[in-house]
């Protein structure tokens, strides 16, 4: 069954919006950590720096997701969706449906 591109688009969108407001939600917990010793203790500030370290990382990994849903809308907006960036080939369209923003087949994603 063939693809379809409208519910692609809608699929990519929505997860872009989760995405955005996931960001902005757990800002603040990517903030500087206060190292004030005279109001926390150094386990806590240990956590404290361990859980903004965390927190910084599922940012880069939102990040680089939002980077591939929109790469991937603006494959849909020049009629290049649905074919592989590395060798032109058609990605598969179960793959697609599982990940929207897949750019590569998989052969050329398991290089």
């Amino acid at each position: 069954m063939p693809i379809d591109i409208d519910k692609a688009c809608a699929a990519l969108r929505a997860r872009r919006e989760e995405l955005t407001a996931l960001s902005d939600i757990s800002a603040g917990a990517r903030g500087t950590v206060t190292l004030d010793q005279q109001s926390v203790g150094r386990l806590s500030r240990m956590d404290a720096l361990q859980q903004q370290a965390m927190a910084q990382a599922t940012e880069r990994q939102r990040s680089a997701e939002l980077i591939r849903i929109n790469q991937a809308l603006r494959r849909i907006d020049e009629d290049e969706y649905g074919f592989c960036e590395e060798c032109g080939e058609k990605i598969a369209d179960k793959r697609l449906t599982i990940d929207p923003s897949a750019s590569h087949c998989i052969r050329c994603a398991g290089r």
